[in-house]
């Protein structure tokens, strides 16, 4: 089964126009087989357009060596400073140090709120290898993202700009921001900052619907019923049956959006709502070449 997107032409697109694009991510790559799984089947039905890996995971070799078997799938870094799950942990690449990056056992924090505290130096040292590792791998990075929007916080979003400047590559940075940051808080000079780059400006966030542990047809409709006009960001986890279950609490959201998406039910919605689909790739070559 095929849906006949095929690879985006992103140079030839308005991005500025009214149609609405959408950049349909899997997020969490190499946290478990079943979701390396999943991208690849659903890459290749041309519904998923771009991923990105969590580098200290224990799949990564995974994703990575499916990467390199496969330099035409779209995948970039999925920077992590977190570990949510209980019972399957993760520690920073660059070990176990006084210095915030984890807790008291020596995995990352459970949460955003507790990981903004870690020492930037850390944190910068900690990012950087975790890009480095993927293109050591194999890994052809086309962008860099966030793991819980951790990097899009007010302590390291400076830090995150940074690493996607050093490395050539476009950051993810929806102007919706602050629904995932606090509200108060002032990004304007990180998007004009982005701007300067021609990184592309993605105008809304769009994501899994976590809490719906059956979610459907109905579900994705309004879910792609708030795109904007312009570009936006699709950040999804779907999970194909398998290792998942033994760990995630909410295994049945991933498996139930793998399912929308594999089944055609989600392109009758994408098509019905006039979204076009784009990938990462093209924006980092087009970038590259402005620089």
């Amino acid at each position: 089964m095929t849906f006949g997107i095929g690879a985006p032409d992103n140079q030839t697109k308005d991005y500025a126009a009214p149609v609405k694009h959408l950049v349909v991510h899997h997020d969490d790559l190499g946290a478990s087989h079943s979701g390396n799984k999943a991208f690849v089947e659903l890459f290749d039905l041309g519904v998923v357009t771009s991923g990105s890996v969590m580098v200290p995971c224990p799949w990564f070799p995974e994703m990575a060596a499916i990467c390199r078997d496969r330099p035409d799938l779209d995948v970039g870094v999925h920077l992590t400073l977190t570990a949510e799950f209980s019972r399957f942990r993760w520690r920073p690449l660059t070990g176990v140090h006084p210095n915030g990056l984890t807790d008291r056992d020596g995995f990352m924090w459970a949460s955003v709120t507790e990981a903004v505290h870690a020492d930037l130096t850390a944190v910068e040292t900690e990012l950087r290898a975790q890009v480095e590792t993927a293109l050591a791998a194999g890994v052809d990075v086309t962008h860099l993202d966030a793991h819980m929007g951790t990097a899009w916080q007010p302590a390291f979003v400076d830090l995150y700009l940074r690493l996607g400047e050093a490395f050539q590559l476009p950051v993810i940075l929806s102007r919706d921001v602050n629904n995932m940051a606090p509200r108060d808080f002032d990004y304007t000079p990180y998007f004009e900052r982005l701007a300067a780059r021609g990184n592309p400006d993605f105008q809304r966030f769009l994501t899994t619907p976590f809490g719906n542990f059956a979610p459907d047809h109905a579900t994705y409709a309004d879910i792609f019923s708030r795109a904007a006009p312009g570009l936006n960001w699709g950040g999804f986890h779907f999970t194909a049956p398998g290792d998942i279950a033994l760990y995630s609490d909410d295994a049945a959201t991933r498996l139930g959006e793998y399912e929308v998406f594999r089944s055609g039910q989600a392109q009758e919605l994408l098509n019905a709502a006039g979204i076009d689909l784009v990938g990462m790739r093209a924006f980092r070559e087009t970038m590259r070449i402005v620089a």
